[in-house]
């Protein structure tokens, strides 16, 4: 069964709670997507650091119920 963006954005939100995320669906099939999340949580991590908090928040979903996921993380501009 496909996962809701929703349900993406409400696991990340909960682990990450600063972060401002953008849900896109790239195939319209509920598999496929994009994330781009910025957070202060973020800054003085690196990129791979940042990217492993965000999977974490999926909760082992990753390969599973959500088959792909474009991942862009950032820290806000100041």
């Amino acid at each position: 069964m496909p996962m809701a963006a929703d349900d993406i954005e409400t696991l990340i939100r909960t682990a990450i709670p600063d972060a401002q995320i953008t849900i896109t669906d790239l195939a319209g099939d509920g598999d496929h997507y994009a994330a781009h999340v910025v957070a202060e949580s973020f800054r003085g991590l690196p990129r791979v650091r940042q990217h492993q908090a965000v999977y974490a928040a999926l909760g082992g979903r990753m390969g599973g119920v959500l088959h792909a996921l474009q991942l862009t993380t950032a820290v806000p501009k100041e």
